[in-house]
């Protein structure tokens, strides 16, 4: 969002359009950073008619600029399939674009001060401004949220179960919260409901909201939270740019030097193995005493 600001600011007067992801549209309509939001299928090359779908697209649009702030192999290929006559200004680390995001320490960089430097070399020197979500609204009221309540994340992709707390862990904590008067609040993907249901199974207290949330309803929750809490995962990166006070669980799965959500209160605790973290060290950034 820091960049998408950044460009936005820079061409005033353009008609911006967003390729992303079909998870991302709906909340991504919202923003007043785009014009358009078109929906990137990932065609792979077992999907030939698709990917000749999106390169169409792509050609047919004319675009005078692409800012690629992926920068993967995928998205590099982009450019390579579109007409070389005619082809936009790219940024990005396609090899032949007229932007080069060429910095050969890039990938040591932080996620935000790597758009940062991406966008200066294409000629936006401003400085990029902090995730900013304050457009974004939903009516939570279905929820019937208490007065003091702590957003418990226990989720995270599925095919990096290293990158979790064990639940075991996220249990003992909800216990303590709802020892000092707060509500656990557990929220994450559909297929996170399993968490969400054993958390409050063991601890009736707790409000499980798993897969009964989308991405606005997150944003929101996250600014009424006590605190967030949970793994290295997107909700985290959501509750942080919404302004809720957070703690971020590390393994040595992430690095939080390059991807650590930045707020005014963030505590990031690391542990080679998340199951070796102790909850005392969690609860305390609570100030739950042990």
């Amino acid at each position: 969002m820091g960049a998408a600001a950044a460009i936005r600011a820079f061409h005033r007067g353009a008609e911006i359009t967003l390729l992303t992801g079909p998870a991302y549209a709906d909340f991504m309509r919202q923003a007043p950073y785009f014009d358009r939001v078109w929906v990137d299928e990932r065609p792979s090359w077992g999907r030939p008619l698709g990917l000749v779908r999106l390169v169409r697209r792509l050609r047919a649009a004319r675009f005078d600029r692409v800012y690629d702030l992926q920068t993967r192999l995928r998205t590099a290929l982009y450019f390579w399939l579109m007409r070389k006559r005619g082809r936009p200004e790219w940024s990005g680390i396609a090899p032949g674009a007229s932007h080069p995001h060429d910095n050969p320490g890039r990938t040591r960089l932080h996620t935000l001060d790597r758009q940062a430097d991406q966008l200066a070399r294409a000629g936006i020197p401003m400085p990029l401004p902090p995730p900013d979500l304050s457009w974004v609204t939903a009516d939570v009221a279905r929820f019937a949220m208490p007065e003091g309540y702590v957003l418990l994340i226990p989720g995270g992709a599925a095919h990096r179960p290293d990158k979790r707390w064990p639940v075991e862990r996220f249990i003992a904590l909800a216990r303590r919260l709802a020892a000092s008067g707060l509500t656990p609040v557990a929220i994450g993907g559909a297929d996170e409901r399993d968490l969400g249901r054993a958390i409050a199974a063991a601890v009736p207290a707790t409000r499980d909201l798993t897969g009964a949330t989308q991405f606005a309803d997150i944003v929101v929750l996250a600014r009424g939270a006590r605190r967030a809490i949970g793994n290295d995962t997107g909700p985290m990166h959501l509750a942080v740019a919404a302004g809720a006070p957070a703690t971020v669980l590390y393994s040595r799965a992430s690095d939080p030097a390059l991807t650590a959500p930045r707020g005014k209160d963030v505590v990031i605790l690391r542990a080679d193995n998340l199951a070796d973290l102790p909850v005392e060290d969690v609860a305390r950034t609570l100030g739950l005493a042990a």
